[in-house]
């Protein structure tokens, strides 16, 4: 049974601020709806300590939010959980504070909890290219979703693609001239990574099959055919993000040796690999879409680590 309080009735305020994330920031329908859960978590919690309608906005206090983060550690929540909702009502108080609905935003002053730098699983160069092999042979069975399956991991590793980015890119947005992507990422900024050749070649065996597999389905199923989407489940609809990490984790399966690798993973093998190829850390930064460099520098970390441990390994007095 979950320990989730029942949730109340949602304020009218937050109902509002998500319309404005939703219609004016434009941002994606995964974005909003972990706005959604954590936010209506906040008014639940309200309403339990305060009472349904008990509270004023503006009388919240700086002590009422650190109230709630210490409620969510009482219930076991991960730190990183935790950060998330902090900034899901730090943002909705910066919105209202923005429209003059209150005065101060309490949650500004309220720090986040200090997470952890884990470093993120990865592929070494020999794994990676064991892995690549593996999905090389599976693809020339011809069978439409081994030949998919290997352009959609070519195309992750050689331009460090998220999930989500992959899933939606769309035929316009696929430069095979030009070996190069357009993609949209958090908060729907817009991109453009290289492909490399690997990729191109996978990408334009998979585009032969997909044709193929449109021109089957056709007829009776038109209506239903996702025609402009690059990946495509088999039944010829845009493919999912679990049908994704279905495929990418079963091929990680065969090579990654019992290692916590996932789709993501990917990702991390390959900015930790540009990095230790002596990439300039800002072009990285610029490749992966990340907003800050703060949060493209966890990979020189893990390319100190992966030094540390060929010093340990290799030095006779380590």
């Amino acid at each position: 049974m979950s320990d989730m309080p029942e949730a109340a009735p949602l304020p009218t305020e937050i109902g509002e601020f998500l319309t404005h994330l939703a219609k004016e920031r434009d941002l994606s329908a995964n974005t909003v709806s972990a706005y959604t859960r954590d936010l209506t978590e906040f008014s639940t919690w309200l309403a339990q300590t305060h009472g349904i309608g008990g509270w004023d906005w503006n009388e919240l206090s700086r002590t009422s939010i650190r109230g709630y983060m210490a409620h969510l550690t009482r219930r076991g929540l991960a730190k990183r959980s935790i950060a998330r909702q902090l900034s899901a009502v730090r943002s909705f108080y910066r919105w209202m504070h923005r429209d003059e609905r209150v005065d101060i935003n309490p949650a500004r002053a309220v720090g986040s909890p200090r997470l952890p730098r884990t470093l993120p699983a990865y592929l070494d160069k020999q794994q990676a290219e064991t892995l690549m092999q593996h999905a090389t042979t599976r693809a020339q069975s011809l069978e439409f979703t081994d030949v998919r399956n290997l352009a959609m991991l070519e195309l992750f590793y050689s331009s460090g693609l998220r999930l989500s980015e992959l899933c939606g890119i769309d035929l316009p947005e696929l430069d095979l001239v030009s070996q190069q992507v357009k993609v949209r990422g958090k908060g729907r900024k817009e991109r453009i990574v290289p492909l490399g050749d690997h990729a191109q070649r996978a990408l334009r065996n998979y585009l032969v099959k997909r044709d193929g597999l449109l021109l089957q389905l056709g007829g009776a199923k038109a209506g239903r055919l996702a025609r402009g989407a690059v990946f495509l489940s088999e039944r010829g609809t845009r493919i999912s993000t679990r049908a994704v990490q279905h495929a990418m984790v079963t091929l990680l399966d065969a090579v990654g040796e019992g290692a916590d690798l996932t789709t993501h993973s990917l990702r991390h093998t390959f900015a930790t690999h540009m990095v230790d190829g002596g990439a300039d850390l800002r072009a990285v930064q610029e490749l992966l879409g990340h907003a800050s460099i703060s949060t493209t520098q966890i990979y020189t970390h893990t390319s100190v680590e992966r030094l540390k441990k060929v010093y340990r390994q290799a030095h006779p007095r380590a």
